[in-house]
């Protein structure tokens, strides 16, 4: 367990910072102190190993401790976007089966409608100054009755599917340790790191890239709420960050508010993924950035292939991570030939990916088949192994590091009363990768304001069209399936609904 690995850097270089933000720092040993007595008060609240245990909270010292005492009781962590509301909200909530919830008490009073209305209780516990609160004296660690197996479940994250429904992605403990063993050698990362995290601690990406892997060497995360374009290299210098982990989005949004040479400044790497190749090439000199490009989803366990320190190639995702194999395969489901482009296929070392979607082995045999990870992404090889990604083969839009899935919205504009059909699609955005349009056949033309309020009411704000366009009829073939690659053609007036976030 990566909790095991907290605990042994407590006892070797207990007064070592763990965590710093604005709330002041954790050293190693405050931090297992913390999480030994949270461990014991969540199972005074109930939770057991094996149980599931959903997780709202911000990017705060309380999520870290929360996430680290589930993991010490045997049981799953199931940790939710904080933007979520309504059907979807319930849904994973029920689907995952979680036995409590732990919530920060502004989300609660803003959700209690929707968890009034799940078919049955769920017990919430207010997150508080007992998740953030070290005490002072030695608290002895809690001892399971028998520790987790490797392949047994660590959390259950839960991303965008096809069908419009979230599937749970069940990540092994071995998972995490395999990602902060991998991450921190690719890195060259010691203890004298520290890794800024701004990105939402509920995803994959931070929990891999940055987490796991300071705990592999002992470093030090630096924890800031929530990304800031302005305050970025100030909060690098105030808190001696010398890496960080992005999205493309990032990176993009860097370049167009710091247009000239910043170097004065600790950061040597950003690691991540969906950079453009020309912000990369213009961000490493402008900034004296090692970008450590790689390609990866939370299914793979963070990542299958990456730019490291060792070998680099602009414009490609890197070369496969030790342990996993790559091919790109045809619609016929064999290898195409080099520089072909295919389906992004993946093989890993037991525990490395992801063991399946939880209570949906449907989704999981469409997904591994044969041993191999199906991704649902194009790419090429060429003759020294760097891939190269070139879009989805899905239908799913990432929209700032967000996959997000069409069906999701579209269930939520049909419930609109003048809207008979939809249709959403991902159009190209210099900044977000893709933005969200919706095509629309309504009985009306619905204002913007109107029809923004309409699906933030019920949907997280990343999810939120920004442009909306009316049609007489949706180009479909003789089956009736809607020709999505034909909408972003459609030559109709364009609504920008002003919802970029």
């Amino acid at each position: 367990m990566i909790t095991d690995l907290l605990y042994a850097h407590a006892a070797r270089t207990p007064d070592h910072p763990f965590l710093v933000c604005d709330a002041g720092q954790y050293s190693y040993a405050d931090m297992a102190r913390l999480v030994s007595d949270a461990a014991r008060q969540l199972h005074g609240h109930g939770v057991q190993a094996g149980s599931r245990v959903a997780l709202l909270c911000g990017n705060r010292p309380a999520f870290l401790a929360a996430w680290f005492a589930i993991i010490e009781l045997g049981a799953v962590a199931v940790p939710l976007n904080t933007g979520l509301k309504g059907d979807g909200l319930r849904y994973i909530l029920a689907q995952s089966g979680a036995a409590l919830l732990l919530i920060e008490p502004a989300l609660q009073d803003a959700l209690a409608a929707d968890l009034a209305a799940l078919d049955a209780a769920l017990p919430c516990v207010p997150i508080g100054p007992w998740l953030e609160t070290s005490p002072a004296q030695a608290v002895p660690r809690w001892s399971p009755r028998a520790a987790p197996q490797p392949l047994a479940a660590n959390s259950i994250l839960y991303t965008s599917g096809t069908t419009g429904l979230p599937k749970g992605a069940v990540l092994p403990h071995a998972a995490y340790l395999a990602a902060g063993r991998d991450m921190s050698r690719s890195l060259e990362l010691t203890a004298q790191d520290r890794i800024m995290v701004f990105l939402p601690l509920f995803h994959a990406n931070p929990q891999m890239y940055a987490v796991a892997s300071a705990l592999h060497v002992g470093a030090t995360l630096v924890l800031r709420p929530r990304f800031s374009a302005r305050a970025f290299f100030d909060d690098a210098i105030r808190f001696g960050a010398t890496g960080f982990t992005y999205v493309g989005t990032v990176l993009a949004i860097l370049e167009k508010q710091h247009p000239h040479a910043r170097t004065d400044h600790p950061l040597r790497w950003g690691v991540g993924g969906g950079a453009p190749e020309r912000v990369w090439r213009e961000l490493a000199p402008r900034f004296g950035l090692a970008i450590c490009e790689l390609y990866g989803m939370t299914e793979t366990g963070g990542w299958v292939s990456m730019n490291t320190a060792q070998g680099t190639r602009v414009g490609s995702v890197g070369q496969a991570r030790p342990g996993v194999a790559l091919e790109v395969r045809g619609e016929d489901d064999r290898p195409v030939a080099q520089g072909g482009q295919g389906e992004i296929a993946a093989h890993a070392a037991p525990g490395m990916f992801f063991t399946g979607y939880w209570n949906n082995p449907e989704a999981s045999a469409a997904t591994l088949r044969d041993g191999w990870l199906h991704t649902g992404d194009r790419g090429s090889l060429d003759a020294d192994g760097y891939l190269y990604f070139h879009g989805r083969i899905k239908e799913l839009i990432r929209r700032g590091g967000e996959m997000i899935a069409p069906a999701e919205i579209e269930m939520q504009l049909l419930r609109h009363a003048d809207i008979r059909e939809c249709a959403v699609i991902g159009v190209p955005d210099d900044i977000m990768g893709e933005e969200i349009m919706a095509v629309l056949v309504a009985r009306r033309p619905i204002e913007a304001a109107e029809l923004r309020e309409f699906v933030a009411a019920r949907l997280p704000a990343h999810m939120v069209p920004r442009y909306a366009a009316y049609v007489d009829r949706l180009p479909k073939t003789e089956t009736e399936k809607i020709k999505r690659h034909e909408l972003a053609r459609l030559d109709v007036p364009v609504l920008d609904m002003g919802t970029r976030h």
